[in-house]
């Protein structure tokens, strides 16, 4: 039934109905405004390619991207707009001075060269200081200019690249804030995909690498080259693996684009520029990670790797373990002469290297480096004596590692078994047994030659034997049995550590439940009873608590 409603009440009402409509008003508005914009974007651009009088508009385009982009707006629709006009420009040839042009023409030339330029500052501010949603918008405008000005510069070859524009593109995503996303996409997209854009790319970043003053240098270029050359993945073999162009294919067929040589020379020099430059040990260890196959199959000379990787490897510690797999590229493959090679590997046989996280790699490149079966045996017994010292203190998942590998050793170097099984008269065997000995291995040499390993035994391995987990008793006996196994698979151990060792354990089925007490005692923290021998409880012939 209709009533008269108090005036303060009504009025009450209406603000509470106001208040929850305010947020779709303000939402329909500003979409209202941006569709408006919009328009009045779209229909500048249709004026200015509908007649050159309007071409006034694309400085009142720029302003509107350089409003927007200020406002952190959307700034796509302008940015695109503006992108379509000077490729369109640029088709028609409105942007070059044409023989005999009257002054007036030249001037419009210029005055749309200036706009350009205008515009595609903008574009790297944008690249360089936006977000990654901006960024990634401005990439693929980029990258459509770069395309856009090779055709307007073709040479008598059918191919020019636009240097100037590319290398500024590149310098300003080295120095792109936030631009991991960006970077990661111009490599996938472009670099990996066009052999072109790749050369190109390694003569800007190299020239951005080196042309840096030595106090910008250690900032964020090392980090930014870096992320930006290990995303390469495929390395082209030969000239006819180079076949996919961005900007269109050079007719010559030994232009620079299209030979291997040009390319792996243009990689070698980013990837020395690189080096050049402040590198932490975090980076330097994450580059000698990749060095042997991202690094190495770029060098047409090889050999200017070395300093680098000599360099890394006298370091010692975990540095000298992640070069060792480098150093070992260039020892095989460019017959590298590294003075006193075996003697600098042996120091690394400290402490740390079984407890390391790269002990998996170092064992595969030391099964390699004792291979030879013309090493001196008092030089293999040296690295498997220490490294059987070292198992003493190693974590269990380590050990099973070194024992396999002391056992193919001993196979491979028959003149080191004399370590596990010595012949000795009777007299001096019985004298050992009332005596003992010193060892005679001393772990304080550190030419391996001199450490008279050969003298010694392999004692810590018996002692193994005793370890208290039982996989790893259990492995240490294959010393004392006979050696009818030719090798073992070292792959086999290399990934074991505590998590899959626990789960081995815990996945197997009980055939017998463990015993856990012998004599299952009535009491255990009081005296016996009368009727109770004292011999049933535990706790009181171990403690007397009176």
């Amino acid at each position: 039934m209709p009533s008269v409603v108090d005036g303060k009440l009504a009025s009450r009402k209406r603000k509470r109905g106001d208040v929850a409509s305010g947020p779709k008003d303000s939402n329909s508005r500003f979409t209202k405004a941006k569709r408006q914009t919009d328009a009045e974007i779209l229909r500048l651009e249709a004026q200015i390619l509908e007649s050159r009088k309007h071409y006034n508009n694309i400085a009142s385009l720029i302003t509107i991207l350089r409003e927007k982009r200020s406002r952190h707006g959307d700034l796509s629709t302008a940015a695109v707009s503006l992108c379509r006009i000077f490729a369109r420009l640029m088709a028609t040839g409105s942007m070059v001075k044409s023989k005999g042009a009257p002054d007036n023409e030249v001037v419009i030339v210029e005055w749309l060269k200036n706009r350009y330029q205008e515009f595609v500052d903008l574009l790297l501010d944008i690249l360089q200081t936006g977000n990654p949603t901006h960024q990634m918008t401005v990439l693929v405008l980029l990258m459509r200019l770069v395309k856009d000005e090779a055709s307007l510069k073709e040479d008598d070859q059918g191919y020019a690249f636009p240097h100037g524009l590319f290398r500024k593109m590149v310098r300003t995503l080295l120095h792109a804030e936030d631009g991991n996303h960006v970077r990661e996409e111009f490599m996938r997209k472009y670099v990996e995909e066009y052999d072109d854009v790749r050369y190109h790319t390694f003569t800007a970043i190299a020239d951005a690498s080196s042309n840096t003053e030595d106090g910008e240098r250690s900032g964020t270029s090392a980090a930014n080259v870096f992320s930006m050359l290990s995303c390469l993945q495929r390395i082209p073999q030969s000239q006819a693996d180079l076949q996919s162009f961005y900007v269109g294919k050079p007719k010559h067929k030994k232009h620079p684009v299209r030979c291997l040589g040009p390319h792996k020379s243009r990689a070698q020099d980013a990837w020395l520029a690189l080096l050049k430059l402040k590198l932490s040990d975090d980076q330097r260890k994450a580059l000698l990670g990749i060095v042997s196959h991202r690094v190495a199959p770029w060098f047409a000379n090889v050999e200017l790797l070395m300093d680098f990787l000599t360099d890394s490897y006298n370091v010692g510690g975990s540095m000298s373990l992640l070069a060792l797999s480098g150093l070992f590229y260039l020892i095989q493959e460019k017959n590298l002469d590294y003075p006193l090679f075996y003697q600098k590997l042996y120091s690394l046989l400290d402490g740390h290297v079984l407890h390391s996280r790269h002990r998996s790699r170092f064992f595969r490149l030391l099964e390699t480096f004792l291979a030879s079966s013309h090493l001196p045996a008092a030089l293999v017994a040296s690295f498997i004596k220490r490294l059987s010292r070292l198992a003493l203190h190693a974590p269990p998942a380590a050990i099973v590692v070194v024992i396999p590998w002391v056992y193919n050793q001993l196979k491979r170097h028959p003149a080191c078994t004399f370590t596990i099984h010595r012949e000795v008269d009777k007299e001096t065997l019985l004298r050992l047994g009332r005596e003992g000995m010193d060892d005679p291995f001393d772990n304080e040499e550190a030419d391996p030659m001199e450490t008279e390993a050969l003298q010694s035994s392999l004692w810590e391995i018996h002692m193994l034997q005793s370890h208290y987990h039982p996989n790893v008793a259990t492995i240490a006996n294959i010393i004392s049995e006979q050696f009818t196994k030719h090798a073992y698979n070292l792959e086999d151990f290399l990934d074991h550590s505590y998590g899959t060792m626990v789960s081995t354990e815990l996945s197997k089925e009980l055939k017998k439940a463990p015993v856990v007490e012998y004599m299952v005692p009535k009491k255990v923290f009081t005296r016996a009873d009368d009727d109770i021998s004292e011999q049933q409880n535990l706790i009181p012939r171990l403690w007397d608590f009176s």
